[in-house]
């Protein structure tokens, strides 16, 4: 077998192809019980549900610096190897993007099923994201590897920001317009993809669209919330948001990009477990105007991979896709209308 005679690598994935994190629910029950140390110069940490952790240095000649650090890793999401390690590693560096950071250097993460798929196909994974981190002025810096049953592959990132112009998850503010800088549909099409083999070129394309524009733009802009959506979709990752900052959010459903085939896909049937999930965990939050059925919801909720930026603000290459309001005394609601 070799990278190119026809290999399925979304196969290989127990997960299906599409990266899968635990519910959120379960991982913040987790980890509210993981207090330790707490060093004072941590900005950022286990405790504000961020993208990526944020520690303060000492202050030099030139001003302050924030250190940034994280993570992200998952299972095939494409068949083509040397697309998967591109997708892998602008996924991972949006963590970075989405805190108003500047990447510096990566760790690849690696777990692999060296008795079933050949080495020649994870040097294409490799050889993938580190033609991502190039574009990205990224150095890699090193790695770790161990078998596993099924292919695994991230990195761990650092960057670096301006302490005082961090974007952070609790600092969205109602009357704020709510906006986007992908279009969403990358679950449905993989999806679609790992079913039938059908390539869908422009979903890799936007998969692989480094968010380095949007956050420079926003920092510039004063943008001080923003995240970026991933596996738990828009609906989840708004939420998220909504919750840390105590406000609601109002969604203009008509204004929501979306890739070419989205819907096609919804329509035919190809939605994953996880973007029902994802309904499920903020179902109970959501709020629908006349004529919004549950297939609007779902495309709302669809997993991404290497998804764009949800800011609260504005921006040119972004997409103005709602409000934040304020909290009701029904407590915290996204509506959709």
């Amino acid at each position: 077998m070799s990278p190119g005679d026809g290999l399925r690598l979304t196969q290989y994935a127990a997960g299906g192809g599409t990266p899968d994190p635990l519910p959120a629910a379960q991982l913040d029950a987790l980890v509210e019980e993981l207090v330790g140390f707490h060093h004072p110069g941590v900005l950022v940490g286990l405790g504000s549900d961020e993208d990526a952790a944020a520690v303060r240095l000492e202050a030099t000649r030139d001003g302050s610096i924030a250190i940034l650090s994280t993570a992200a890793f998952g299972t095939p999401i494409v068949d083509d190897p040397f697309d998967w390690g591109r997708i892998a590693a602008a996924h991972a560096l949006s963590d970075i993007y989405a805190m108003g950071g500047t990447p510096l250097a990566a760790i690849n993460l690696v777990g692999w099923p060296d008795a079933v798929l050949p080495r020649a196909v994870l040097a294409e994974v490799l050889r993938g994201g580190l033609s991502v981190l190039t574009q990205a002025g990224c150095s890699l810096a090193g790695g770790h590897s161990i078998t596993a049953p099924e292919p695994l592959y991230g990195m761990a990132l650092t960057g670096v920001a301006d302490p005082d112009r961090l974007m952070r998850n609790d600092e969205a503010r109602a009357g704020v317009p709510v906006s986007l800088t992908k279009p969403l549909g990358v679950g449905l099409l993989s999806q679609r993809h790992r079913m039938t083999g059908q390539r869908f070129e422009h979903a890799v394309t936007s998969m692989t669209t480094l968010n380095d524009t949007a956050s420079r733009s926003a920092v510039v802009a004063g943008v001080r919330a923003a995240t970026d959506v991933n596996g738990f979709g828009l609906l989840g990752h708004l939420a998220k948001m909504c919750r840390a900052s105590g406000v609601s959010a109002v969604l203009d459903h008509g204004a929501v990009p979306y890739l070419e085939g989205a819907r096609e896909a919804l329509r035919d049937g190809y939605v994953s477990g996880r973007c029902r999930r994802n309904l499920d965990a903020v179902r109970a939050l959501v709020e629908t105007g006349a004529g919004i059925a549950d297939d609007e919801l779902l495309l709302l909720a669809d997993a991404q991979t290497s998804g764009g930026l949800l800011l609260a603000g504005e921006i040119a290459c972004g997409t103005v896709i709602g409000e934040f309001v304020p909290v009701t005394a029904d407590g915290v609601r996204v509506g959709v209308r």
